[in-house]
């Protein structure tokens, strides 16, 4: 059996059997605890006759966090759905474009059933890309990604740790990591690590996900999640990270600030590397950093 039909019978075996769980659950809000939080920040600047100098610029993001999560009995279903996008204008020229300051995708669904004390056998699916084309700078005409490019999809199974609401731990020894570069340029040159030419790639390895959220004050509040992946086929030990944290100060019931720091590392995703002159050297491996901070207008459902 190819490897391309193993992996698409084990996805529909794990889709089949969520499409089964779910049936179970009832068509009553009974159980479900749903809500999230959307968010919209920006910032102006305009000068004139300045001495100093300077240029115009404004620039918006938004950020919206959905859950919606039942428990009833022995059985856990938890959904997440994390979008953000975000625009800056630099510059008073007409010609000026707007460019990409954040572009997310997140979707995850997790079904548990008890096992002992606080662990639960589970299955979880998730879903990661962004929404649209993306240029390493906004006069580039050469983009390096784009909508399911990368796209990445992950189906597991493992246990779920969760001594709280406050806490969750899941360790899948059994995961499979699917890879989708759509966009035909990209998937021509070999990007986010499929072979040249190629839209979709399979890996099969262990999974962790972890979840922590505190409340630091009575107005801040913090969240860390925490994702590795280790292929077993190939370089186990390159292990892939996900960390994302963000801290939220509430300010009154319709204003916050808030703070997104997220770390990535993949070693099949290669950027440019440029040496202390600027002159481009070659590709390889580096951690990605990404860092928002939002002052705006928060709304929590």
């Amino acid at each position: 059996m190819s490897k391309i039909k193993f992996f698409a019978t084990v996805i529909l075996l794990l889709l089949f059997s969520f499409y089964l769980r779910a049936e179970e659950v009832p068509d009553t809000v009974k159980g479900w605890k749903t809500g999230g939080v959307l968010s919209l920040t920006g910032s102006q600047i305009s000068f004139t006759n300045w001495a100093a100098g300077g240029e115009n610029s404004v620039s918006v993001n938004s950020f919206i966090n959905l859950f919606a999560n039942y428990k009833k009995n022995k059985m856990t279903w938890d959904n997440t759905l994390d979008l953000g996008y975000g625009l800056m204008r630099q510059g008073s020229d007409e010609d000026v474009l707007y460019y990409k300051t954040d572009d997310k995708i997140d979707f995850s669904s997790k079904y548990g059933r008890y096992a002992f004390e606080h662990w639960y056998y589970t299955g979880l699916v998730s879903f990661k890309s962004q929404f649209t084309e993306g240029f390493k700078k906004a006069t580039d005409t050469v983009r390096i990604s784009n909508f399911l490019a990368p796209g990445y999809v992950n189906v597991s199974i493992g246990m779920d740790y969760k001594p709280n609401d406050n806490f969750t731990l899941y360790i899948s020894p059994f995961s499979g990591k699917i890879t989708f570069v759509t966009d035909t340029m990209l998937s021509n040159v070999g990007a986010y690590g499929v072979t040249p030419g190629e839209i979709v790639r399979y890996e099969f390895g262990g999974y962790v996900k972890a979840q922590f959220k505190a409340k630091l004050a009575d107005n801040i509040a913090y969240t860390s999640r925490l994702e590795l992946f280790s292929n077993y086929i190939e370089k186990p030990q390159n292990v892939d990270v996900n960390w994302e944290n963000i801290v939220n100060f509430k300010i009154n019931k319709f204003f916050s600030a808030n703070i997104h720091i997220t770390m990535l590392y993949d070693d099949d995703t290669k950027i440019n590397i440029y040496d202390d002159n600027g002159d481009f050297v070659g590709k390889g491996t580096r951690l990605q950093i990404k860092q928002l901070f939002g002052l705006g207008i928060t709304y929590k459902i």
